[in-house]
């Protein structure tokens, strides 16, 4: 099934909201940037939306300014989207993985010089430029 990134969105913050482990906006944007390149792995994607490179990583512009009120506290919310038992545990693996790392450390792993980020963002002068799915797929 296919989703949008603010559906996964909405489900990783409900999910980490009733695990009292919540999320900040930089996490959960390098959470799907993570969910995005498990399923483009597997030869598909998770969500249509364009993943862009911008100065803190990868970000998804349409999730950033939904959730940029909470700035870097973390939110705290409860959506009803539920994606598919086979797509949740997908997703659920990646996001108990993550979430609990620092969130500078998931920033140092995507920005690493030979991933798509990098790649793509190029010192700032690709900043906020589409990181293509082939390139998430190959370079991670």
């Amino acid at each position: 099934m296919y989703y949008t990134a603010l559906d996964i969105s909405k489900y990783v913050v409900t999910k980490c909201t009733a695990e009292s482990c919540a999320i900040t906006n930089l996490q959960l944007q390098k959470i799907l940037y993570y969910i995005q390149k498990e399923y483009l792995a597997k030869g598909s994607a998770a969500f249509g939306d364009p993943i862009e490179a911008w100065k803190f990583g990868p970000v998804v512009r349409e999730v950033y300014y939904y959730f940029c009120g909470y700035g870097a506290m973390p939110i705290v919310a409860d959506y009803d989207f539920m994606p598919e038992p086979a797509d949740r545990s997908i997703i659920d693996k990646i996001v108990c993985e993550k979430r609990v790392l620092d969130p500078w450390q998931l920033v140092e792993d995507t920005h690493k010089h030979d991933k798509a980020w990098a790649l793509t963002f190029k010192d700032g002068e690709g900043n906020k430029t589409i990181i293509d799915n082939e390139l998430i797929r190959t370079h991670g």
